[in-house]
């Protein structure tokens, strides 16, 4: 039980540090003007497509961590529910925000960008859904190798 635990929390420690981490290279490299449309908040297209595919990295890894270290059983189940979960709660205040999104100006700092982007509520909605997939299939690639 406590290995299975253990095996969830690290999955999803994986997870986080990965897209904490892919999240902010993708900003520097990106800077304001390509994470966001002009002059807004609101996330662009190309900002959307790269933050799907490290999701879906991120979501692999985690999961394949969470098998390993579990070395069978529900766990990565566990670790999929709980992605899936916490990403519905998480898109909750996306589906709530107002329409309009404030100015932007040039220079946006990471913490600032990371506060104040707006997603749209279809992708708030899917991204845990590809993110406990991602966790499954990650921890398929487990049992396939062993």
């Amino acid at each position: 039980m406590l290995r299975a635990i253990g095996a969830v929390l690290a999955g999803y420690a994986v997870m986080f540090v990965l897209v904490f981490l892919t999240f902010s290279g993708l900003y520097l490299t990106f800077g304001a003007d390509g994470a966001f449309e002009l002059g807004t908040y609101d996330v662009s297209t190309l900002w959307l497509a790269s933050s799907t595919v490290l999701n879906i990295v991120a979501a692999l890894a985690g999961g394949l961590t969470c098998a390993l270290i579990a070395r069978g059983g529900k766990a990565p189940v566990a670790l999929a529910l709980f992605v899936l979960a916490l990403g519905l709660i998480m898109a909750i205040p996306v589906l709530q925000a107002p329409a309009a999104s404030e100015p932007r100006t040039a220079a946006v700092p990471n913490m600032e960008a990371m506060m104040k982007a707006r997603t749209p509520a279809w992708v708030a909605i899917l991204t845990p859904v590809i993110g406990a997939v991602g966790v499954l299939a990650g921890a398929a690639l487990r049992r396939n190798d062993a």
